[in-house]
């Protein structure tokens, strides 16, 4: 190995040590708690060594958030690979959101910080477009899913685009992700297991746009199975 090589391998593993030691750190102190110093001294570096990594902590945080992404994006292959009806693969994106819950329980909290205007803003144009380049692969899936399901006349998009019918579905789990994370507010309306009920309400958006075939969402018993079938089938997780 030359020593280009070498120092590159050295500057990515000292990265992901930054980037451990921020995990650990948001855990057991909270988010807005998380300082570059701290995270500094937890891997034994100068600051400065850190600032080679990361211009701010706003860079740190999009680049926690960038590489849970791609972990995101691999459940979503896995769901592209399963051999099911379109309509079956789509409620698995909302299955796979579940999935991925449990395995990394921070990262949406996370995100919801580090996406934030003033955050955003204050990353550098690299990290922001890392972050970009990650989730348009996972729309990518998702826009693909819709598209077969159209081209095998399970769905008829009616005026409406491709990203359009995404851009609706992911904003319901996207929104599940926030209010789960906002203590109290979906106690408001007796939701005692919130991403069961989001996959109820994905159901119904996927009936609304008449996606065959169509789902009883008042079926509980016939959606747990469907979410236990694409668990154990696709994620091999009994979550």
């Amino acid at each position: 190995m030359g020593t280009k090589e070498r120092k590159q391998r050295q500057f990515e593993k000292r990265e992901r040590q930054f980037l451990d030691a921020a995990r650990e750190l948001i855990a057991s102190d909270g988010l807005l708690s998380l300082q570059v110093s701290k995270v500094a001294d937890r891997c034994e570096y100068a600051v400065g060594t850190l600032y080679q990594h990361f211009s701010s902590k706003e860079d740190l945080l999009l680049t926690l958030t960038t590489v849970q992404t791609q972990d995101h994006l691999e459940l979503f292959q896995q769901v592209a690979q399963w051999q099911a009806p379109t309509r079956d693969r789509m409620f698995a994106i909302a299955v796979a959101d579940m999935v991925f819950v449990h395995r990394y329980p921070d990262h949406f909290r996370i995100a919801q910080y580090a996406l934030c205007e003033v955050v955003w803003k204050a990353a550098s144009d690299v990290r922001r477009q890392e972050f970009l380049e990650a989730s348009n692969e996972v729309a990518m899936l998702v826009r693909q899913i819709v598209c077969d399901a159209v081209a095998a006349g399970d769905l008829q998009l009616n005026r409406m685009t491709a990203d359009e019918v995404c851009a609706g579905l992911w904003s319901l789990t996207y929104g599940t992700h926030n209010l789960v994370h906002a203590d109290g507010v979906l106690g408001m309306f007796s939701a005692d297991d919130a991403y069961r009920l989001m996959c109820r309400h994905v159901q119904l958006m996927l009936n609304g746009l008449g996606w065959l075939p169509l789902r009883d969402p008042a079926d509980h018993a016939a959606t747990e199975h469907l979410i236990e079938k694409i668990q154990y089938e696709v994620f091999h997780d009994p979550t």
